[in-house]
Order: C-alpha cells, then structure tokens, then sequence
C-alpha cells in the first residue's frame, strides 16, 4: 500500500527522504498536537519533496500527477500522522487556483514559485464592497486548515452582484495580509492548525477572485477532474492511512507479553485474529472501491471525454465511505488493544479521534447518501454535489 511507484514523480524521486520524514512525523505528533499546527520545519521538508507541486500545471513547472497518485500520497502521509496528511492534502490549492485567469496564474507562480502552500477559510462567505482596484474584503472565516505555513490564502466573498451563489467565490492574498487567530480547540486533529482568518480591509483584484469548485481555466485531464468530488477525496483518504496505521499498531502489540491476567497475548487471542481480519478486510474493501472510482473517471478524462453524473456521484459516495470505514477501523483497533490503547502515548487514542474527526466534515455527511441514492433513482441530487 506504500508502494514508493505509485506516488507522484517529484515525489518518487525522493524515496528515502520521504520515509526518514514520515519516521519524524510518527515520532513527534504528540509534538504537533501540542503546538496546534504542523510546525514550519516539516512544511519546508514538504516543499522540497515537491510535495506542494504535485498538482500545479506542468506549464507553470509542476508535477500535474493524477489524482490516484495524490491520494495515496496523502494516505502514506496520514499513516504517520492523520493531522500531518490533513494539512499536506491542501496541497491541492493548485486545483482550486485553477479556476483563476490564466494571466494570474503565471504571475502567482512567477512570483513565488511552484511549492507555494495555499490555505483557504471559506466559511462564511462575507459580502465585500466594489472599490477601485477590486473588491474591500472584511470579516472572519473558521476551518483554515494548514494556514500557519501557507504562503497564499483564500477567502469566501460574496460580490454585490453575485447574491447567494451556489458555490462561493475566493479572494486570494499574501498571507501577511491576514491575520490568523489561533482557536482550534478541538478533540482530533488538532494540529491541522485550522484557525480563524481575520481580514481587515484587505483590496483584492477582480481578477485574483474565482469560484471555488468552478471550471478551471486549464484544460488537461487533471483539471477536468471533478473538483469538489476531488477536495473530498484528500481528505477521506486520511481516514485510510489512519486505519492503516491502527491495524499496524495492533499488530506490533500482538507479540509483546502476556496480559497481567495471565491471558495470552493478543495474536494469540481467537477473537483478536477473528477482528484484525474482519478489518483488514474492511479496510482494503474501502480502499479498493476509493481508487477504482477514481480510476473510472481517469480514463474517461484520459480519452478526452466527460465524466456522466452518476460516476461523479461514486466518488463522492465512495469518499464518505472510506472515511466511515476507516475510522471504524481505527476504533475497533483500540477496542482490541484493552487499556494499553486509551494512554495518550499509545498512538491508537490519537488514531481514533483523528479519524473521527475526518468523519466529521461536511464533505463526509450523510447528505452525501441522500444524493447518491437520490440519483440511483433517477433523481435530481441537490445543488453543488457534483
């Protein structure tokens, strides 16, 4: 499942080095959770994997990878740390950006470059005034997650001529311009460093504004990929990568002493072995199902044709899945694992609250079965799900 091949090409290139990182991570996350962040030294280590170019557009310097590639990054990533994945999936700001005008894309990248981190407080949008020179941008927005190392950030606006759109429109600007009001206090994955963003007057150009989840203006494979069923993706394949490292945990436990009690020790256990299969099984059937509905789509946009509704509809509803799964896992690991697992230095009890928490976000709600099943139907799913 790690397999160093399957990862995008910049980042291939590094092998090694990802492993050491990825080895630091582990051993530092009680760190991380602490600071409230993935702190700056690991987002540099990141960059210079090519990490962050991994989905910028091969005409600006990128790596353009597949979206398969991303997530299985994302996933080996999250393996070591669910918190760490979270924010090294916003390295798919490339896809958002995309939606820009295309002078403003070779200008963001002339100016700082392809591993550039992007962040973006969407929620809720907050209506802007026209000005010389663009829009006044004003107000707060929660859930910037990975902002404390981004160099550009996003915010959501709602222009005077644009009302209640279904999908928000972006305004994109230096991260000095913001302010970052540290206020993650939350149960899991708490060093994703998902923050409030305070602007304050802030003018940004018409021109450096986009929808997010709207048509990019590139048009490769890549950037015909569904966007929004895409940001789901990122994130519930942390959910993956966390399942991942719970039956793993489980497993380096399962030959250490025997129980204080006197019972065996857990792989010798019948009901342990019965668990850990029924879970892996779960876990690789989730997984499975996640990269073939990308693989479906790929080919499609690979041929130069277009996606039909209902396998954008699979991926979103095989994302929620995974994510369900793989917190589920997690939990049933820690369950298997007795006492030993409820210690905070165990890292099962950081596993299940970080995969819980993945569970939690908007793009894994049960909305999502409402539309899937809807459209099996032949019905309409709501607004902006696909």
């Amino acid at each position: 499942m790690s397999d160093i091949l399957s990862l995008p090409a910049g980042v291939r290139a590094h092998g090694a080095e990802l492993d050491q990182l990825l080895r630091d991570v582990h051993e530092r996350r009680r760190e991380f959770e602490a600071l409230g962040y993935v702190p700056q030294d690991i987002i540099d280590r990141f960059k210079a994997m090519g990490v962050y170019r991994s989905l910028v557009a091969q005409r600006f310097g990128g790596d353009e990878c597949s979206p398969a590639e991303f997530c299985r990054l994302i996933e080996r990533i999250s393996q070591a740390d669910g918190s760490t994945g979270w924010v090294a999936s916003f390295a798919i700001g490339p896809i958002y950006l995309s939606a820009l005008p295309v002078p403003t894309l070779e200008r963001l990248y002339a100016e700082g470059g392809v591993d550039q981190v992007f962040a973006g407080g969407i929620f809720p949008p907050q209506p802007v005034q026209a000005v010389e020179g663009g829009y006044k941008v004003s107000g707060r927005w929660h859930f910037s997650s990975g902002s404390m190392g981004a160099d550009v950030v996003g915010v959501g606006i709602i222009p005077p001529a644009e009302g209640g759109a279904a999908l928000p429109r972006m305004a994109v600007m230096r991260r000095d311009q913001i302010r970052i009001e540290q206020n993650w206090d939350v149960m899991g994955l708490k060093a994703t460093g998902s923050n409030d963003l305070v602007a304050d007057g802030v003018v940004v150009a018409q021109d450096w504004t986009f929808v997010r989840g709207g048509a990019s203006s590139l048009d490769t494979p890549l950037y015909r990929y569904p966007a929004l069923a895409f940001a789901a993706q990122v994130l519930a394949v942390v959910a993956l990568g966390i399942g991942r490292a719970a039956i793993d945990e489980v497993l380096q436990m399962a030959g250490g002493r025997k129980s204080v009690t006197g019972a065996p020790n857990l792989g010798e256990r019948v009901y342990v072995q019965l668990e850990v299969a029924r879970i892996e099984a779960e876990l690789r059937a989730a997984r499975s199902w996640f990269y073939e509905a990308i693989d479906d789509i790929w080919r499609v946009l690979v041929a130069g044709g277009r996606p039909e509704d209902h396998l954008v509809s699979m991926l979103r509803l095989s994302a929620t899945h995974a994510a369900r799964v793989g917190a589920d896992v997690a939990r049933r690991a820690q369950m298997l694992s007795g006492m030993t697992g409820v210690y905070e230095a165990s890292p099962l009890a950081q596993q299940v609250r970080d995969a819980q928490m993945v569970t939690q976000h908007a793009f894994m709600g049960d909305i999502t079965y409402q539309n899937a099943g809807a459209m099996r139907f032949g019905l309409a799913p709501l607004p902006g799900y696909l």
